[in-house]
């Protein structure tokens, strides 16, 4: 019971207020079920508010072997071989030398020109002929003195220095030029000592020029001295070429070491090994998309392919030879459809 009654006025205003008070605390509870039942009607349709489900055929689509080419192995002869170096020398040579004191009046030679034995090279005018001159045909007409003499070739061969030209005045014994006898023609290979046993049982060498060139040697003589520095003995190699080889060429000679006949070998690519290449394996697929790894033991290598000595594959089984690297035990792979079956 109020202690404080109002009067008739009071209770009129404050009436008047009330619903007012009413109908603003009513709005925001209004606002807030409205908003409620939106939101669950786009749930419910499927909105934005509805959580999204993973898309599992998109998940099945996704390939995630590795693509790989494979090979298989094969029969061949593998030869395992050393590289040395071998440079190409004239081991004889002429030297032309005056036959008096004078003057070269023609010298009809340049280096580099091939001459025959006894193909004149200089004309050579003494001194004594060059001072007097025709006094003595005038004093004796019967006397047959020119003072001239012609120096020729004593063997075969290129011309490969020249000391004098026409009109030089020269003594006798001087060297006037050198001619590098061609059938003197060879290599000189650089032999390590501890290789010799490989070249003392052969017969021929392989040589190589830097331009491709492959021609086959004969293993001659041994020089009787080695470099003290190096370490290395030259070994004479007699090429059969008939096109001109420049002096001081080096030249790639393969001395094999071992020859296998009829082994099981793999392309390098396809064989595998640690950090410290102790052990080596192959990856060999056991069917259209698993591979597994399989230890082997290599022998002999070439320049790309090694022998397989254990295990023996069979014809058909098929090694991965790219996209190998870094595969687990076992993994999931894609030949590729141009990989040998």
């Amino acid at each position: 019971m109020n202690r404080y009654p109002l009067s008739p006025p009071q209770q009129r205003s404050h009436a008047a207020r009330t619903p007012t008070f009413m109908t603003l605390t009513a709005i925001p509870a209004m606002t807030l079920a409205v908003c409620l039942f939106v939101s669950c009607g786009q749930q419910k349709d499927g909105g934005p508010g509805k959580a999204e489900k993973p898309d599992s055929t998109a998940a099945e689509t996704i390939d995630a072997r590795t693509p790989v080419t494979v090979t298989t192995v094969s029969q061949d002869a593998l030869n395992d071989y050393i590289e040395l170096n071998a440079v190409s020398a004239f081991l004889q040579k002429s030297y032309v030398k005056a036959n008096a004191n004078g003057y070269l009046q023609s010298a009809d030679t340049y280096p580099g020109k091939y001459v025959e034995s006894g193909q004149a090279l200089f004309t050579l005018k003494t001194k004594e002929a060059q001072s007097i001159g025709n006094s003595i045909r005038i004093l004796d007409s019967t006397l047959k003195f020119s003072g001239v003499s012609t120096i020729r070739a004593s063997q075969h061969g290129y011309i490969t220095q020249l000391n004098h030209q026409s009109g030089d005045y020269v003594q006798d014994g001087e060297q006037l030029a050198v001619i590098s006898d061609r059938s003197s023609f060879v290599f000189l290979l650089d032999l390590p000592y501890e290789l010799r046993s490989f070249v003392l049982s052969k017969r021929t060498v392989e040589l190589i020029l830097p331009d491709g060139q492959r021609l086959g040697g004969m293993v001659g003589a041994f020089m009787p001295t080695m470099d003290s520095a190096s370490q290395t003995q030259s070994v004479v190699i007699r090429v059969n070429t008939q096109q001109p080889i420049p002096e001081n060429l080096i030249a790639k000679v393969r001395v094999v070491k071992t020859t296998r006949n009829a082994v099981q070998s793999l392309p390098k690519a396809a064989l595998l090994t640690n950090e410290t290449e102790s052990d080596f394996w192959v990856m060999k697929l056991i069917d259209s998309s698993t591979a597994v790894k399989v230890p082997v033991k290599k022998g002999i290598e070439t320049r790309d392919r090694v022998e397989i000595l254990s295990p023996v594959f069979a014809p058909s089984d098929r090694i991965l030879v790219s996209g190998n690297y870094g595969l687990p035990d076992t993994a999931k792979v894609n030949p590729q459809p141009d990989s040998a079956r």
